[in-house]
């Protein structure tokens, strides 16, 4: 059986909740062309870099997938059909990576940034930093 990477874009008026359905849908189609969906990712709502039938940011979902060509072709076609579906990719590749993607390594990144900065409090305040230093100086005209 193939292996693929599969990239697909939701437009944003759908909830997330939607979603996860459009992904168990397609899920189903791949299980009955006898194929297995190894990981899917939910990357979130995101906003795009121009816009496509008029939506600003969409939804994006990656889903690695062992099948065969007739099941996948089926579930393109399948997306090519629904009004939600904006945008998709499928890429052969040689092996799944098990692994997070890169996407969700840059959020979990991001995620414990946000979380170490704490309250910032053993930083001294600008007006104090000024009253140890004495005052400005200032140019007397005559």
């Amino acid at each position: 059986m193939s292996t693929y990477e599969h990239v697909f874009l939701a437009r944003q008026d759908v909830s997330s909740q939607q979603v996860e359905n459009l992904t168990e849908q397609f899920k189903a189609l791949i299980e009955e062309g006898g194929g297995a969906l190894e990981k899917v990712e939910q990357w979130g709502l995101k906003t795009l870099a121009y816009r496509i039938k008029k939506n600003r940011k969409a939804h994006y979902t990656l889903m690695n997938i062992s099948a065969p060509h007739a099941a996948i072709s089926e579930m393109e076609r399948q997306m090519n059909l629904n009004e939600d579906i904006l945008r998709f990719m499928t890429i052969r590749v040689e092996e799944l990576e098990t692994e997070p993607s890169v996407m969700m390594q840059r959020r979990d990144r991001d995620d414990r940034k946000r979380r170490d900065r704490g309250d910032r409090d053993d930083r001294p305040r600008r007006f104090e930093e000024r009253e140890e230093r004495g005052p400005r100086r200032t140019e007397e005209k005559e």
